[in-house]
């Protein structure tokens, strides 16, 4: 049996976001390890069929432990004898394909699931990351980028094969088979008839900038309107003292890690999206499926699912009366808000999670036919 090593830094990456991928794998006869730090080991990685193998990688690229965790790669490799590495994360990404390369393994697959180096980035993420992953290219023979911009900057690296697949992929049937009463659902969130229900979904950290979309709100008081984050995180405490400071404490629902959003997507009206970094968002495609309009900040991956003036807006960052006025508009705008909604379930069905599954079939089954594949893309 054919045997392939999917290498991430947190195990958390199986469940989220390989799931389709092992079960792809495994429709191809594969036997599928998966090599990562099993410290935040949840259950849910009880429900994948993978083979299991603790390495000491840790997140920061200066900690000196992930010499240790290299070394951990390279032996397992050695001993298991892979026939195909497929890598993910910039840590896990770097230390697999050194290790695969000093052990002999091909092909080398590494999907960036947004590189760190983008139009706006910090001036230390260019200095660190990129050429790092410019001369990592050269070891890889497909790199997987999953939004236009990585994209075509990718092509200016010396990987064996630059792919664009359209993200991880989107249940968009979990939103069409859904039958909810809007007002009972509401209910159930304290939440009285009438009020325009704004949703972010995303954890609460500095990067998914949820204190832009709680400013604004402070702008919409006198609007009957509320606004709900789905998602935990170590910014929670000050995202609360925030909104109260702003005197709008009872206009923000801080819901959680929730297992009901395509309900909850579903009993909003608008989602609201303000992050300063992205790869491709399913948050976003899921509130698309949901058939919401979207307000989401102009940045990578963000541009790929949402022009300006079509299925929503697009807005700076930390330009708090530009989101406050493309609320506004979409309020006052019941026409355009079914337009948006209606457009936004027309496009995400290209990023279905089935059509996802289709090219990557066509990656993994043509491993071993590196000379003889055609270039694979889903433009």
């Amino acid at each position: 049996m054919k045997k392939i090593l999917i290498v991430s830094t947190v195990s958390r990456q199986f469940y989220l976001f390989e799931q389709a991928n092992i079960e792809v794998l495994h429709s191809l006869g594969y036997e599928v390890h998966a090599a990562a730090n099993f410290a935040d080991a949840n259950p849910r990685l009880d429900a994948l069929d993978i083979i299991r193998h603790h390495i000491d990688i840790q997140r920061s690229p200066f900690c000196l432990t992930n010499i240790k965790a290299f070394n951990q790669l390279k032996q397992l490799m050695k001993s298991e004898k892979f026939d195909a590495v497929h890598c993910h994360s910039p840590v896990g990404g770097v230390l697999a394909r050194l290790a695969a390369k000093v052990v002999g393994i091909s092909p080398i697959i590494y999907t960036a699931h947004g590189f760190h180096f983008y139009k706006g980035a910090p001036l230390m993420n260019w200095l660190l990351y990129y050429p790092v992953e410019r001369f990592l290219a050269r070891f890889t023979d497909i790199l997987i980028t999953i939004n236009k911009e990585d994209y075509q900057r990718a092509q200016q690296f010396k990987a064996g094969k630059v792919v664009y697949i359209p993200g991880i992929g989107v249940d968009t049937n979990k939103f069409n088979v859904i039958r909810l009463d809007k007002n009972i659902k509401r209910e159930e969130l304290g939440i009285k008839n009438g009020t325009i229900v704004l949703l972010s979904i995303g954890e609460m950290i500095k990067r998914k900038n949820h204190e832009t979309a709680i400013r604004a709100l402070a702008k919409l008081k006198k609007e009957n309107v509320v606004y709900l984050i789905c998602g935990r995180g170590k910014l929670e405490n000050y995202l609360k003292e925030l909104a109260e400071k702003l005197g709008v404490g009872d206009k923000v629902k801080f819901l959680g890690f929730r297992n009901d959003i395509p309900e909850i997507c579903k009993a909003s009206d608008i989602f609201i999206f303000p992050s300063y970094q992205e790869g491709l968002p399913v948050a976003v495609m899921e509130a698309m499926a949901a058939g919401l309009p979207v307000i989401c900040s102009n940045i990578r991956g963000n541009k790929d699912l949402i022009k300006n003036g079509q299925g929503g807006y697009l807005f700076e960052p930390r330009d708090v009366d530009g989101l406050v006025n493309y609320i506004l508009k979409i309020i006052k705008d019941v026409e355009s808000q079914v337009s948006m909604a209606n457009l936004n379930k027309q496009n995400v069905s290209q990023y279905d999670k089935v059509y996802v599954k289709k090219v990557m079939n066509q990656i993994y089954a043509d491993l071993n036919n590196n000379d003889n594949r055609e270039e694979i893309h889903s433009e």
